[in-house]
């Protein structure tokens, strides 16, 4: 098979991905392998080549929103039929016993393993998973729409969730891509008013067209207090920003797995009256399959960019320069 990999991290202008030729793998006991259809392209991947996220393993194949058709199946695996469309998200394995996977809560494993990091991703023809881990996708969505929900859309779905926002709230949204405009639509399915801060022009005209209350630039005050804010952006002089904007009570969720340090925060201007700040630690897969149910009761609007599977590298340069809007996606197979 054909299969991008993250040969030499850095900056991404210095292009670290290479497309090679391997075996093509074979699914394990539990398993599943998947012809790949698309993949969708997560600034994740993005960190991954330029060595924010040191790879795993020498060569590791990025990609984590994966949509294909089972076409092998390893000893065991009964859950999906043979050309079952299927989905593969970032969590592909937890350990089950410890006390964080007891308790329900298998994104803070002390042992799990991620797609794209641990284990080779989507950037291929062919991929494997454990097929407890695979998604069931909703019939509502073609290929090309349903690869950014694997992440982009559950990840954005948990980031709201832990920022609290009750129906009816005020919600700010610090950047503009692929997880903040399907959170921004969940929001807005629950009546809140939503205001986005990005510096996208380009973002700022998605956020209207889809019914947020305002869109301005990434430092600019929203124009009434927050009850709830998202991070969506890497960016860690953010964190006071969107802290100064928070009303009393109110809460900034940080939805990215990686962040640029954070500056000084002022307790009486940015933590006082009971404003909280919190991560969002990858996710469940119950996170999953409601996002998805979700997905489709609201409907969610996926504005997607495809990428042939020879342009994966332009995909990442232009995720990097911020010339996307919406998501990107790799056409791994056209035919």
């Amino acid at each position: 098979m054909r299969a991008w990999v993250v040969h030499r991290a850095g900056p991404i202008d210095t292009y670290p991905l290479a497309l090679v030729g391997r075996p093509d793998p074979e699914p394990g006991p539990g398993q599943v392998r998947l012809r790949v259809e698309v993949c969708g392209v997560c600034r994740t991947d993005l960190h991954l080549a330029e060595g924010d996220l040191p790879p795993r393993h020498p060569d590791v194949v990025p990609g984590h929103e994966i949509v294909g058709r089972v076409d092998a199946r390893g000893p065991g695996a009964t859950r999906f039929d043979i050309g079952a469309r299927v989905g593969i998200a970032w969590l592909r394995h937890t350990c089950g016993v410890c006390a964080y996977c007891r308790r329900g809560d298998e994104n803070l494993c002390v042992a799990p393993r991620f797609t794209g990091w641990d284990d080779d991703g989507g950037y291929a023809e062919f991929a494997v998973v454990e097929e407890s881990f695979a998604y069931r996708l909703p019939n509502d969505f073609p290929d090309e729409q349903a690869a950014p929900l694997l992440c982009s859309g559950i990840i954005g779905y948990r980031a709201l969730r832990r920022s609290g926002l009750r129906p009816g709230g005020r919600l700010g949204g610090y950047g503009f891509g692929a997880s903040a405009h399907h959170a921004a639509q969940i929001a807005l399915h629950g009546d809140a008013a939503v205001h986005v801060m990005t510096r996208s022009a380009e973002a700022r005209r998605l956020a209207l067209d889809l019914g947020c209350a305002s869109a301005g630039d990434a430092f600019d005050a929203p124009p009434e207090p927050l009850d709830a804010a998202i991070l969506f952006a890497p960016v860690g002089e953010l964190v006071p920003v969107a802290m100064r904007a928070l009303d009393r009570g109110g809460t900034l969720s940080v939805a990215g797995i990686h962040l640029t340090d954070v500056p000084q925060l002022v307790y009486a201007d940015e933590l006082f009256e009971e404003k909280s700040i919190t991560s969002t630690t990858a996710n469940t897969r119950r996170d999953g399959e409601e996002l998805l149910e979700l997905a489709t009761r609201v409907p969610l609007h996926v504005h997607t960019v495809p990428y042939a599977f020879d342009a994966a590298a332009e995909a990442l340069r232009d995720l990097a320069h911020d010339r996307i809007t919406g998501a990107a996606v790799l056409k791994v197979r056209t035919g």
